[in-house]
């Protein structure tokens, strides 16, 4: 039977009992850095780089007037259609049923998308008419 020979040098470390073993603390290197695409979504904090006061209310608990309507819409979408966990397509729904259309440039900056804009006015298109019928006539029952 031949004796292991403990492996030193280079990247590899011999562990308790002689055998080789790779360093992770060496070997690992920050995957993130080699990534020069800045998108504008970063929220990574590093020294002196602070929360915005948007982002630290809510984290805070102290809901802005905007954000505690994206929760209370939320929610109500998520018990009208027995949902726990609502889709994008079902988030981005409710976010155009609260009134909100794409009528700015981004602030992001994204790679496989285009930026485009629509009409303050612009119609929701999340509803059939059947739909809105339908919700006309249940106001009207509830008036």
């Amino acid at each position: 039977m031949t004796k292991r020979q403990p492996i030193v040098g280079g990247s590899e470390r011999a562990d308790a009992n002689g055998h080789g073993r790779e360093d992770q603390r060496e070997s690992t290197r920050d995957r993130r850095a080699d990534d020069k695409s800045v998108t504008g979504l970063e929220r990574r904090r590093g020294p002196g780089r602070r929360l915005s006061d948007f982002s630290k209310s809510a984290e805070e608990g102290d809901l802005t007037q905007e954000q505690f309507l994206f929760v209370i819409a939320i929610d109500a979408f998520k018990r009208a259609n027995n949902v726990w966990y609502p889709t994008w397509t079902d988030v981005l729904e409710v976010v155009r049923l609260l009134g909100y259309r794409k009528t700015m440039p981004s602030e992001i900056e994204l790679r496989n998308a285009e930026d485009w804009r629509e009409p303050p006015d612009a119609p929701s298109n999340v509803r059939t008419d059947r739909q809105h019928e339908r919700d006309r006539n249940a106001r009207e029952e509830a008036a």
